[in-house]
């Protein structure tokens, strides 16, 4: 073969790559990508932020774990190999991003979730060097609640001379942290992948962050853009967007199966208002209401449609994107979250999704009205959405 390495001497040199600083410089900057079958099914632009490409702990909560563990190491809070140890209250994404980020750092990772999780979030946890410690279900005014059994067991490393180091609890529901990863990342990144064209923003809420930093960021930018929520049943955020009541029709005693939210869907829905959630409530202009049902449609529809394998919340994103987009009408441009794969969901959502492959007449119509009945008192899905 002939060398062409020198064939012209207007060859620009290569210059040296710039490369990521270590596995936190692979976070943020997630592609932002066109889901085919559901934007050819709605005539709109449905575009999803492939939040699972985030390089730690592949979800959205990568951002906030290093923006907290930042935030600590600027006040001075934290020394690497030290023994500080962070601690956790989380379903799981966050607990995965901080656990892989103090490795990366130096720190330990102490994180307290329901036992009710799906079990490869605490087997990936353990991988990660993580202490994982499963409680049971319960409300948060009990001091054995998950978040609340973190935070003591934070306050009781600092306190006890025997151990190494500190406790430090990371207090994603609460901290400002949280909401300004989304402000100052994922909200510039979809202005900027946008060209600064879009019509409506549409994700759940599990602490709230998300949705909160991406409006405040684009709001003011883009004052006709629509902010809505995507709310899995069992939830109150719902009726408190809508009808300013944190309230959800399986709260009714007798009803719930579940301590907490009753949903086989993990990461988002909540019943009770957290500072990251309050931080953008204003700028939530609606919200949508998603069953378990529509959520497992819509995740085979994914798969069978167009190879997208993800979790339980992304699937109610895309059920309430679609939504949004039929409401809205053809020509407009829908922006999503994709949180989390697939891969983190297999021994519970994805077990009660069922086979794939051998339904090609599933049509739009039969995901959305999935066990319409599921969504509650106040939402028809047929007589509100024209479908």
């Amino acid at each position: 073969m002939k060398d062409n390495t020198s064939r012209s001497t207007a060859t620009t040199a290569l210059q040296d790559p710039i490369f990521p600083e270590g596995i936190e410089g692979c976070i943020g900057n997630t592609p932002l990508f066109k889901i085919k079958s559901l934007s050819d099914a709605t005539g709109c632009e449905i575009l999803a932020k492939a939040e699972f490409l985030n390089g730690a702990g592949n979800s959205p909560k990568d951002r906030v774990a290093l923006s907290i563990i930042n935030m600590a190491e600027a006040d001075g809070l934290l020394t690497p190999y030290s023994g500080d140890t962070i601690y956790e209250g989380t379903v799981g994404s966050t607990g995965i991003s901080l656990a892989a980020i103090c490795r990366a750092r130096g720190y330990l990772a102490h994180i307290c979730m329901p036992d009710d999780q799906a079990k490869e979030k605490s087997d990936l946890l353990e991988k990660l060097g993580a202490e994982v410690e499963r409680v049971r279900p319960a409300p948060i005014v009990d001091q054995n609640q998950f978040v609340n059994r973190a935070r003591n067991r934070a306050a009781e490393h600092t306190a006890d001379p025997n151990r190494r180091g500190r406790g430090i609890f990371a207090d994603q529901f609460e901290t400002q942290a949280n909401w300004q990863a989304h402000f100052n990342g994922t909200g510039p990144e979809i202005y900027t992948q946008t060209g600064g064209r879009l019509d409506a923003f549409v994700t759940g809420a599990g602490t709230g962050g998300t949705i909160s930093g991406v409006a405040r960021f684009l709001k003011p930018r883009l004052p006709k853009l629509k902010v809505v929520l995507s709310d899995p049943q069992g939830s109150g955020l719902f009726n408190k967007v809508k009808y300013g009541v944190m309230f959800d029709p399986k709260e009714r005693e007798g009803t719930r199966r579940r301590q907490q939210v009753d949903t086989i869907v993990e990461g988002i829905g909540i019943n009770r208002v957290t500072s990251n959630f309050e931080a953008g409530r204003e700028l939530i202009d609606d919200a949508v209401r998603v069953s378990d049902e529509q959520a497992m449609a819509m995740a085979r529809w994914l798969v069978e449609k167009d190879g997208i394998f993800v979790g339980s919340s992304s699937a109610v994103n895309c059920v309430a994107a679609v939504k949004v987009a039929l409401q809205m009408g053809p020509g407009h441009r829908i922006v999503t979250i994709l949180c989390d794969s697939g891969m983190r969901h297999l021994s519970k959502f994805w077990a009660r999704v069922g086979p794939i492959g051998g339904k090609d007449d599933v049509t739009l119509d039969d995901v959305l009205n999935a066990a319409t009945k599921q969504n509650g008192l106040v939402e028809k899905p047929n007589q509100e959405w024209g479908v």
